[in-house]
Protein backbone atom coordinates (compact mmCIF):
# COMPACT_ATOMS: atom_id res chain seq x y z
CA UNK A 1 0.00 0.00 0.00
CA UNK A 2 1.32 3.43 -1.00
CA UNK A 3 1.58 5.83 1.92
CA UNK A 4 0.90 9.50 1.16
CA UNK A 5 0.60 12.70 3.14
CA UNK A 6 -2.89 12.58 4.66
CA UNK A 7 -3.89 16.05 3.40
CA UNK A 8 -4.42 14.84 -0.18
CA UNK A 9 -7.08 12.27 0.75
CA UNK A 10 -8.30 10.11 -2.12
CA UNK A 11 -9.53 12.72 -4.60
CA UNK A 12 -7.82 11.76 -7.90
CA UNK A 13 -6.98 15.38 -8.77
CA UNK A 14 -5.47 15.98 -5.35
CA UNK A 15 -3.58 12.67 -5.36
CA UNK A 16 -2.05 13.42 -8.78
CA UNK A 17 -1.02 16.88 -7.58
CA UNK A 18 0.58 15.39 -4.46
CA UNK A 19 2.36 12.63 -6.39
CA UNK A 20 3.59 14.68 -9.33
CA UNK A 21 3.93 18.33 -8.30
CA UNK A 22 3.79 19.18 -4.61
CA UNK A 23 7.25 19.60 -3.16
CA UNK A 24 9.12 19.15 -6.44
CA UNK A 25 11.87 21.82 -6.61
CA UNK A 26 10.73 24.40 -9.16
CA UNK A 27 13.26 26.81 -10.63
CA UNK A 28 11.32 28.14 -13.62
CA UNK A 29 10.43 31.78 -12.95
CA UNK A 30 7.16 31.68 -14.92
CA UNK A 31 5.95 28.59 -13.05
CA UNK A 32 6.93 30.20 -9.74
CA UNK A 33 4.97 33.35 -10.58
CA UNK A 34 1.89 31.32 -11.50
CA UNK A 35 2.04 29.33 -8.28
CA UNK A 36 2.53 32.44 -6.15
CA UNK A 37 -0.52 34.08 -7.75
CA UNK A 38 -2.63 30.96 -7.31
CA UNK A 39 -1.57 30.61 -3.68
CA UNK A 40 -2.79 34.17 -3.19
CA UNK A 41 -6.14 33.19 -4.67
CA UNK A 42 -6.25 30.23 -2.30
CA UNK A 43 -6.33 32.53 0.75
CA UNK A 44 -9.51 31.73 2.67
CA UNK A 45 -10.30 28.78 0.40
CA UNK A 46 -9.26 25.15 -0.03
CA UNK A 47 -6.42 24.45 -2.47
CA UNK A 48 -8.54 21.82 -4.23
CA UNK A 49 -10.90 24.60 -5.37
CA UNK A 50 -7.99 26.40 -7.04
CA UNK A 51 -6.57 23.19 -8.43
CA UNK A 52 -9.85 22.32 -10.15
CA UNK A 53 -9.97 25.79 -11.70
CA UNK A 54 -6.27 26.00 -12.60
CA UNK A 55 -6.60 25.26 -16.31
CA UNK A 56 -9.30 27.91 -16.65
CA UNK A 57 -7.18 30.34 -14.63
CA UNK A 58 -4.33 29.79 -17.09
CA UNK A 59 -6.55 30.66 -20.04
CA UNK A 60 -8.21 33.63 -18.35
CA UNK A 61 -4.91 34.98 -16.99
CA UNK A 62 -3.04 34.99 -20.31
CA UNK A 63 -0.92 32.01 -19.35
CA UNK A 64 0.24 33.92 -16.26
CA UNK A 65 2.53 35.98 -18.49
CA UNK A 66 3.61 38.90 -16.24
CA UNK A 67 4.25 41.19 -19.22
CA UNK A 68 0.70 40.76 -20.48
CA UNK A 69 -0.89 40.91 -17.03
CA UNK A 70 1.01 44.12 -16.20
CA UNK A 71 -0.88 45.81 -19.06
CA UNK A 72 -4.35 44.77 -17.90
CA UNK A 73 -6.86 47.59 -17.42
CA UNK A 74 -10.20 48.05 -15.64
CA UNK A 75 -12.04 46.49 -18.57
CA UNK A 76 -10.02 43.29 -18.22
CA UNK A 77 -10.77 43.22 -14.50
CA UNK A 78 -14.49 43.45 -15.23
CA UNK A 79 -14.24 40.63 -17.78
CA UNK A 80 -12.59 38.45 -15.13
CA UNK A 81 -15.16 39.42 -12.51
CA UNK A 82 -17.79 37.90 -14.82
CA UNK A 83 -15.81 34.69 -15.44
CA UNK A 84 -17.31 31.84 -13.37
CA UNK A 85 -14.34 29.63 -14.25
CA UNK A 86 -12.05 31.45 -11.81
CA UNK A 87 -12.33 32.73 -8.25
CA UNK A 88 -14.00 36.09 -8.75
CA UNK A 89 -12.36 38.27 -6.14
CA UNK A 90 -11.67 41.83 -7.27
CA UNK A 91 -8.94 42.48 -4.70
CA UNK A 92 -7.06 39.34 -5.75
CA UNK A 93 -7.45 40.08 -9.46
CA UNK A 94 -6.17 43.62 -8.98
CA UNK A 95 -3.33 42.27 -6.82
CA UNK A 96 -2.33 40.01 -9.71
CA UNK A 97 -1.76 43.09 -11.88
CA UNK A 98 0.29 44.72 -9.11
CA UNK A 99 2.25 41.51 -8.61
CA UNK A 100 3.02 41.21 -12.32
CA UNK A 101 4.43 44.73 -12.32
CA UNK A 102 6.45 43.96 -9.18
CA UNK A 103 7.73 40.76 -10.82
CA UNK A 104 8.98 42.78 -13.80
CA UNK A 105 10.64 45.26 -11.46
CA UNK A 106 12.51 42.40 -9.76
CA UNK A 107 13.69 41.17 -13.15
CA UNK A 108 14.98 44.63 -13.95
CA UNK A 109 16.70 45.21 -10.61
CA UNK A 110 17.71 41.72 -9.50
CA UNK A 111 17.78 39.77 -12.75
CA UNK A 112 16.17 36.49 -11.64
CA UNK A 113 12.81 35.97 -9.96
CA UNK A 114 13.72 32.35 -9.28
CA UNK A 115 16.96 33.24 -7.50
CA UNK A 116 15.15 35.98 -5.63
CA UNK A 117 12.66 33.48 -4.17
CA UNK A 118 15.18 30.72 -3.49
CA UNK A 119 17.54 33.07 -1.62
CA UNK A 120 15.53 32.59 1.58
CA UNK A 121 16.89 29.03 1.89
CA UNK A 122 20.27 29.85 0.32
CA UNK A 123 19.14 28.28 -2.95
CA UNK A 124 18.57 24.83 -1.48
CA UNK A 125 15.57 22.80 -0.36
CA UNK A 126 14.99 22.80 3.38
CA UNK A 127 14.43 19.21 4.47
CA UNK A 128 12.00 18.74 7.34
CA UNK A 129 11.13 15.53 9.13
CA UNK A 130 7.42 15.89 9.86
CA UNK A 131 5.76 12.78 11.22
CA UNK A 132 2.25 14.15 11.74
CA UNK A 133 0.16 16.93 10.27
CA UNK A 134 0.15 18.59 13.70
CA UNK A 135 3.86 19.30 13.24
CA UNK A 136 3.26 21.47 10.16
CA UNK A 137 3.61 25.16 11.02
CA UNK A 138 1.47 27.86 9.45
CA UNK A 139 4.58 29.95 8.83
CA UNK A 140 8.32 29.93 9.47
CA UNK A 141 11.07 32.51 9.75
CA UNK A 142 11.92 31.85 6.09
CA UNK A 143 8.34 32.45 4.95
CA UNK A 144 8.20 35.57 7.12
CA UNK A 145 11.36 36.86 5.47
CA UNK A 146 10.02 36.07 1.99
CA UNK A 147 6.70 37.74 2.76
CA UNK A 148 8.39 40.87 4.09
CA UNK A 149 10.72 41.12 1.09
CA UNK A 150 7.94 40.60 -1.45
CA UNK A 151 5.67 43.13 0.22
CA UNK A 152 8.48 45.67 0.26
CA UNK A 153 8.69 45.19 -3.51
CA UNK A 154 4.96 45.82 -3.92
CA UNK A 155 3.51 42.29 -3.93
CA UNK A 156 0.10 41.70 -2.37
CA UNK A 157 -1.55 38.55 -0.96
CA UNK A 158 1.86 37.26 0.04
CA UNK A 159 1.54 36.97 3.81
CA UNK A 160 3.84 34.54 5.65
CA UNK A 161 1.23 31.76 5.67
CA UNK A 162 0.67 32.08 1.91
CA UNK A 163 4.43 32.19 1.39
CA UNK A 164 4.92 29.01 3.44
CA UNK A 165 2.26 27.14 1.45
CA UNK A 166 4.04 28.38 -1.68
CA UNK A 167 7.45 27.22 -0.39
CA UNK A 168 6.05 23.77 0.33
CA UNK A 169 4.42 23.50 -3.07
CA UNK A 170 7.46 24.52 -5.13
CA UNK A 171 9.99 22.44 -3.22
CA UNK A 172 11.78 25.26 -1.43
CA UNK A 173 10.76 23.15 1.56
CA UNK A 174 10.25 19.38 1.63
CA UNK A 175 7.28 18.95 3.96
CA UNK A 176 6.11 15.54 2.85
CA UNK A 177 5.58 13.35 5.90
CA UNK A 178 8.60 11.10 6.47
CA UNK A 179 6.51 7.98 5.84
CA UNK A 180 5.12 9.37 2.55
CA UNK A 181 6.59 7.64 -0.49
CA UNK A 182 7.47 11.01 -2.04
CA UNK A 183 9.64 12.11 0.89
CA UNK A 184 12.59 9.88 0.03
CA UNK A 185 12.11 10.36 -3.72
CA UNK A 186 12.42 14.12 -3.37
CA UNK A 187 15.52 13.95 -1.19
CA UNK A 188 17.45 13.10 -4.33
CA UNK A 189 16.18 16.12 -6.30
CA UNK A 190 18.18 19.32 -6.15
CA UNK A 191 20.69 20.44 -3.57
CA UNK A 192 19.39 20.26 -0.04
CA UNK A 193 19.92 21.89 3.31
CA UNK A 194 18.89 20.16 6.51
CA UNK A 195 16.92 22.27 8.91
CA UNK A 196 13.86 22.56 11.02
CA UNK A 197 12.24 25.04 8.66
CA UNK A 198 11.58 27.41 11.53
Amino acid sequence: MTVRCPWCGDDPTYVAYHDEEWGVPERDAAALFEKLVLDGFQAGLSWIIILRKRDHFRRAFDGFDPRRIARWNKRKVEVLMNDAGIVRNRAKIEATITNARSYLAILEKVGSFSQYLWQFTEGRTLINRRRTMKELPAETRESQAMSKALRERGFRFVGPTICYAFMQAVGIVNDHMVDCFRYEQLLAQGSTKNGAGL
